[in-house]
């Protein structure tokens, strides 16, 4: 009866012929279950601009600037973390075929760097972009600047880019940025105050040309127009070692504020002479104390601060500095649990990651100033080669300062390997040292010619620098690669 009744409606009770699909693997971390429900409860499948919504990018920041404002460790690891990347700042070298024109374009951006305070300025700018997520520049003229490009750079914080405007709806526009249908930005909203001001006028905003805005921020996810901070993944351990910090000094000191306590091991319906509960005695200094009958004193005990309270700062420190790509001697500014090799082992992944960091530093802000800076000089007259042509066909590099060794007299040893072996150059070499290798050798000539006006051979000026080192310190120090820094600097 059923089936002549669907077969009038066309239905068939048949089933399909369809093929069926066994599964006969999965991803464990694709269960949900009891157990870590709650774990996975905030992902989601956002896209990376909803994610950095604006009002999730102003509690970061927020939180973030909190943080390094109060904790110590937060402030150092941002500080470090700038001084390293940008150093006393970068410094431009020519390519070109033109020495002497080469050396009269570096001389005259040197000088406008640092009448701008350039290394100052990007120092500020990595520091924000650890805290903030994002760091702008806005690319303006001072005309009070003592060179003749009046070129400068307007910081300018995350906050002020931003689109008050609800009506305004565009598929192609972010939080304060605009782009265009192939994604490049067209503009950018500043805020002509900041938010944070009592008076702002949030809704007053102009409409700066991306040309004129330098945007410097990492992105983690493709279609990403905005940054968040760098150091988003540990402002709660940061929050956790302030707090245990906190606890195990408010455990000492309620320990430190007893001297002792009045027990009795009488029964509840025991005699023992009355006592009021939580009452105070006064101690005199070097005097005996009776106490009344059936009870006793006892000294409480410091638990605080616990063993396990280095190791814990330790470890959490180690995953703080983690997302940095930071070791934990340079996060902590301690390396006496380090000896010589285990130092440099762990330098070079910071060393690495600073290198990219610095990569996209020219790419992102400096190949961008110093066009900016060559568009102005190109109409100054005699500041720039006729022939010169436009500056994306000059070939440039970037120095910034090199790292030191720990051993210099092994380096010279390798070094001076490499050159004989012709596996190196002095540019390469110099380079490591964030020098012009041009530079330096005329500066060597000139010190070569003064020592020969004076008599002086190269060996005998080397020889009298070596009397001046203390004997054996450098044998010491190369003999001592198992022994922890901290013993060796002592």
């Amino acid at each position: 009866m059923f089936q002549w009744i669907a077969s009038l409606f066309g239905r068939s009770t048949r089933p399909a012929n369809r093929r069926s699909t066994v599964v006969r693997a999965r991803y464990d971390a694709a269960v949900t279950n009891d157990d870590n429900r709650r774990h996975w409860s905030a992902a989601d499948g956002l896209s990376a601009n909803a994610a950095n919504s604006a009002e999730v990018r102003r509690i970061l920041r927020n939180r973030s600037r909190y943080e390094v404002a109060n904790n110590s460790y937060a402030k150092g690891i941002v500080l470090t973390l700038s001084n390293d990347v940008v150093g006393t700042g970068p410094r431009l070298q020519l390519l070109t075929d033109d020495a002497e024109a080469n050396r009269c374009i570096e001389q005259a951006f040197a000088d406008w760097s640092d009448a701008v305070s350039l290394p100052e300025k990007l120092r500020t700018m990595r520091q924000t972009r650890a805290t903030d997520g994002e760091s702008f520049a806005l690319l303006t003229s001072n005309p009070k600047l003592r060179t003749a490009v009046q070129l400068d750079l307007r910081l300018v914080e995350a906050d002020q880019i931003a689109t008050p405007d609800l009506t305004m709806k565009s598929t192609n526009a972010v939080d304060g940025i605009v782009f265009d249908r192939p994604g490049n930005p067209v503009e950018y909203h500043l805020l002509k105050e900041h938010p944070g001001e009592s008076t702002a006028r949030i809704l007053e905003y102009e409409r700066v040309p991306a040309s004129s805005m330098i945007h410097w921020f990492r992105c983690e996810r493709p279609g990403q127009a905005r940054g968040v901070p760098d150091i988003m993944p540990a402002l709660p351990l940061f929050a956790q070692l302030r707090r245990f910090t906190l606890a195990v000094i408010a455990a000492a000191e309620t320990a430190a504020d007893f001297a002792g306590i009045l027990y009795t091991d009488a029964p509840a319906s025991g005699e023992a002479d009355a006592a009021e509960p939580f009452e105070p005695i006064e101690l005199e200094k070097r005097a005996l104390v009776t106490m009344p009958g059936g009870w006793k004193m006892s000294q409480l005990q410091a638990e605080q601060p616990a063993t396990t309270y280095a190791e814990f700062k330790r470890e959490i420190l180690n995953e703080i500095a983690r997302c940095l790509n930071m070791p934990f001697n340079i996060a902590a500014g301690n390396s006496s649990g380090y000896n010589y090799a285990s130092g440099r082992l762990d330098h070079q992944t910071y060393f690495k990651s600073t290198r990219v960091e610095q990569a996209h530093l020219e790419r992102i802000v400096l190949d961008r100033i110093l066009a900016a800076w060559f568009d102005e000089a190109a109409l100054i007259p005699g500041l720039l080669p006729n022939d010169l042509g436009p500056i994306a066909s000059v070939q440039h590099l970037w120095f910034f300062d090199g790292n030191e060794h720990v051993d210099p007299a092994k380096e010279a040893n390798a070094q001076a390997t490499r050159l004989a072996n012709h596996t190196t150059t002095l540019a390469d070499e110099y380079a490591r040292r964030g020098q012009d290798w041009e530079v330096q050798l005329r500066q060597r000539a000139k010190e070569i010619a003064l020592m020969s006006e004076l008599g002086l051979s190269p060996a005998t000026a080397a020889q009298t620098a070596l009397d001046h080192v203390p004997p054996n310190s450098e044998e010491n120090d190369a003999n001592d690669e198992d022994q922890p820094a901290g013993r060796r600097a002592a």
